[in-house]
Order: structure tokens, then sequence, then C-alpha cells
């Protein structure tokens, strides 16, 4: 795998000229609305003023698991097998499958059941829009493996009843090791319903609305069933997986998506912050040429040695906007443009990182996602193969002298249908085909009078690791994906998203920082997950 070093990043890439970008077939253009929206990126600053300690903020945005999948008996493992886990006294009381009884007793069909590490690599999960909402059947959450379980597969491990199911410490010991020094949530949810893009876009801008499906040919707007409460020009709320317009290596043949509007990256370039997303699998295998798009070929054995591409063009958020997108997936110009406006217009490979950390040089809020074998997504991922790239890129922070600035945000995009016991409290209704009644009957507003963004769906796991995280502390507080915007644009004075945007209203990330008495650990992590030092 690579080593990435850093993931601390902060975008200045509006208006960024592509045109060494050449000879692939053209892009859609962005919409009136879209180019209105976003202000001409300032001139970046090595070190920007923040409102807090934190200077460097590293999000390493994960796939498709639900807060009980990975936390459902935390701090309780069973050690009858995999990596031993032992909890250190007085760790706090998290609200899960134990603490709540629906270990004990569960209303589904099957109960909830410890998946050990040689059943790492499962199946994947139903996680669609309409099918999340059947399963929690109005917040009784009592119709998961009706509606969200997923078929067998061949490379996978599968059973009746395994979207009721749960790993321990045993498994995903470095998570449960990182929640024992530093802080995590056990009330962050995924924005609305839904998988990876939404998830994606809601951590980016807050919004899923906006979208407009495109033909992949001719770029002209369609009617596509990801895109609801489509008005007059088709554009609606997304939600599905569409793969993004402006991607060589999107699907070919495929319908595409183009959003609308602004996003962090378009925020951070007007404040003249860098920035960046740093994707595996992003570097092309192939180059765009006269006439031919870029090819992301590149691939890794999971843990179950089926071969999988390490490239996932609808994990990308910013490929969906035009303002931010880096089309055919070109190299920044020089190690140190790595974060400012160039060709690579803020989008880059894992590979990336590690010639920036060389060289000392590194962005001030970034975005990091695994090549997919490594993102945790059930079906050809694992939290074995996605433990090894946590703990490899958290380790190479803490080692760097950055670490004393940096706060690493451990996050999801969505929960894959993997049953969680807490019911939704919907803050945010939709009344479309696609809704089923615990939104249609939610009696909350409707946020910009966007439809098809009902939410908060289930919880996800977040963590906070960072000198300034608390130690061995679990937050209550209700938190989203958008939160995590929300985090970036009051640190970096950036403003809010506006136009309906999930951060106007997302929950604050700071009661999981102590910065008036930082603890200042450094505790690096064996590949197993336990803990190989302490240091202060």
């Amino acid at each position: 795998m690579r080593r990435a070093g850093i993931v601390v990043a902060a975008i200045v890439a509006a208006g960024v000229g592509l045109a060494a970008c050449t000879g692939a077939p053209p892009h859609p253009a962005a919409s009136p609305h879209t180019q209105s929206a976003i202000p001409p990126p300032a001139t970046a600053s090595a070190s920007p003023a923040t409102a807090t300690p934190i200077t460097h903020v590293v999000v390493i945005f994960d796939e498709n698991v639900s807060y009980d999948h990975y936390f459902g008996t935390y701090p309780a493992a069973a050690n009858t097998d995999g990596t031993r886990f032992t909890a250190s006294t007085g760790t706090p009381a998290s609200d899960d499958l134990v603490s709540s009884g629906a270990l004990a007793h569960n209303p589904n069909l099957s109960p909830p059941r410890r998946l050990s590490p040689a059943q790492a690599l499962t199946c994947d999960q139903d996680h669609g829009y309409t099918a999340e909402q059947r399963a929690v059947n109005g917040g009784r959450m009592d119709r998961f493996v009706q509606n969200t379980s997923g078929p067998a597969c061949a490379n996978g491990y599968s059973a009746p009843g395994l979207v009721m199911d749960y790993f321990d410490g045993n498994t995903v010991t470095a998570l449960w090791n990182y929640a024992q020094h530093y802080a995590m949530s056990d009330n962050a949810w995924d924005a609305v319903f839904g998988p990876s893009t939404p998830g994606a876009l809601d951590l980016v801008s807050g919004q899923t609305h906006g979208v407009t499906a495109l033909d992949p040919g001719t770029h002209r707007p369609i009617d596509d069933p990801a895109v609801i409460a489509t008005d007059a020009g088709k554009t609606g709320t997304l939600t599905a997986d569409l793969d993004p317009a402006f991607d060589d290596c999107s699907a070919p043949g495929s319908p595409v998506a183009r959003a609308a509007g602004a996003n962090i990256g378009t925020l951070l370039n007007a404040k003249g912050v860098t920035w960046g997303w740093f994707q595996g699998g992003f570097r092309p295998t192939v180059p765009a040429g006269a006439g031919s798009r870029a090819v992301c070929g590149a691939a890794h054995p999971n843990l179950g040695g089926a071969s999988v591409p390490d490239y996932s063009a609808h994990h990308e958020p910013f490929q969906y906007s035009a303002a931010t997108a880096n089309p055919h997936h070109l190299a920044p110009t020089s190690v140190a443009m790595i974060g400012r406006t160039d060709r690579a217009n803020h989008q880059y490979d894992l590979s990336d990182f590690t010639a920036a950390l060389n060289a000392g040089d590194l962005p001030a809020v970034s975005f990091l996602k695994p090549a997919r074998f490594q993102d945790g997504h059930a079906g050809y991922s694992d939290p074995i193969d996605e433990q090894h790239f946590l703990v490899s890129e958290i380790n190479a922070l803490q080692r760097s002298p950055l670490w004393a600035s940096t706060a690493v945000i451990v996050a999801y995009d969505d929960s894959d249908g993997w049953y969680d016991h807490a019911p939704p409290a919907i803050t945010n209704a939709s009344h479309t085909a696609s809704d089923a009644a615990v939104c249609t009957g939610s009696a909350a507003s409707v946020l910009g009078g966007y439809a098809g963004r009902c939410g908060p769906s289930q919880r996800l796991p977040l963590l906070v690791i960072s000198p300034y995280a608390r130690s061995d502390f679990i937050a209550h507080d209700v938190v989203s994906q958008a939160s995590v915007l929300k985090f970036i644009e009051d640190d970096f004075g950036t403003g809010r998203i506006g136009d309906g945007s999930f951060d106007a209203t997302a929950g604050s990330l700071t009661p999981l920082f102590d910065f008036a008495h930082p603890d200042g650990a450094r505790v690096l992590l064996k590949p197993d997950g336990s803990v190989a030092s302490i240091t202060r």
C-alpha cells in the first residue's frame, strides 16, 4: 500500500485552468448557478489563521459502517480469538447493543451475533435510500433483516441475518484503542438515508440537492431514478450512487451527475487556505491523450485474495463540481504545489501525501480516501485491511512535527444498511414517493424546501485523534458528516455554504476537544491494532 503522510489539506482551486488537460472528450460545463455561487481563489497561505490551535485538519473518510457494527459491545471484547483487547478502568459508557438491551432482547428476525476476525470479509448489505427507511420502520428498528440484508457473495462471509451482526475489539482493535486514548462520539449520524455518494456530498457541502443526471455521451440533462424531486431542468436531489460528470474514470456509458453550488473546497479557495482530496488509485495507469480518456487501472488484492480496483469515482465528491474537479487526473506540477491551485485542482493520489510529507510542506485541510480494498466497505474490503490503512496513516502523522497542530477526524459515509439499535429523530423530513413512513410521517421541516434529503438515518463511528482530543472520552452530542464540514468552516473562518446546507444546523465537534488542557499523547499502534508505544 502507499503510505500517505499527513492528511492535512486546504484548497485553493476554484478557477484552476485545465488548459493542459486537452485531448479527452469534453466534460459538461458548470451551470450558471454553479458559476455564480463560486468565488475566485485567493492567494494561498501556508499558515492560515485559525479559531483553534488546530492548523491541520485531516479527515479520513471510510466506508459503510454503522456504530453498532463496530462499537456494539465497546469496551468489552470476547478475547476468544484475534488481537486481545482490554479496556482501561473507568472507560465511559457507550449507547450500544449492551447498554440498550438490544443484544439480549432484539425485535428483529435475527439477533445480533459477534463476527470473528476470520469472518472479517463479509458480503455487502442493502443501503438504498428507501430500504434503510423501511428497515427503521417508523423508529421501531425491527425490519433490518427484511429490508437491508444483502445477497450471498462469492468472496465473503454470509449467513442469514448477517445484517444484524457486529465486530468487537478483537477485529477492530485499532479503532477501539484510538477510542481508549482519544475521543469518539456515540451520537454521530449519517445526515441522510442512502449510500456513499450522498454521504460524501454531505461531508463537503452539506447538500445533496442541486444535482443533475447527465447523458454520458452528450452530457445533456436526463431523467434518472438516482435523482428525485427534479425541476423542469431535471435538477433535483441525489439519493443513490452516480459517477461524477467531471471524471475520466467514471464508468463509461453510464449516466453521470453534476452538482451545482459551493463546497468546502470553493470556500477554502476564497480564503486562500490550502487543501486537497487524496484518494487511492487516483493516479491514472494510462494518461489522457488526444481523443482518449485517462484510465484508472490500479488494483490490489483484498483479504480474500480478490483483485479490487483501487479507485471509485463515486467516492470522490469534488469531481461532481467543475470548480473543484481534476477530470483527467493530472498530477500536481510540483511537490510545492500540493494543496495549491495548479492543473491538479486539489485532487490527488495518495502517493502525493508521501511526497508532501517528505518535503515538510503539507496543506491545511486534507481529505483522505483509501483505495477500495482498504476503505472498509463490505463486499470488497474489510475491517482488517481498513485497520492497516488507518494505523499506517495515523502513525505517520504522529511521527511528524506537524502532529502538535493536527486533528485527525475518522468519519464514514453511510451505514451500509448494517443494524444499529438507535432510532433516528428525523430533523429533515421528505414526502416523495421514495420515502417511507419514518420520513413522510415526520413533522420536521424540509430544510431549504429541498425534498429527498430525509435524515438523519443511522449512527456511524466518528473519532477525533489529536493532541487536543479528550482522552478516553465519548461525546453524546448529536453530530453528522456536516459537523466535520462545520468544524473546518469555523476553524478557518470560511463562512457557511448556504442554500439549505446542513452545515447551518449541524452539531459541533468541539466537545470532543480540550483546547485548554491538551493531553498531547502520541499513541502509536502495531499493524494488528494493539498499542506499540505511548509518549507525551
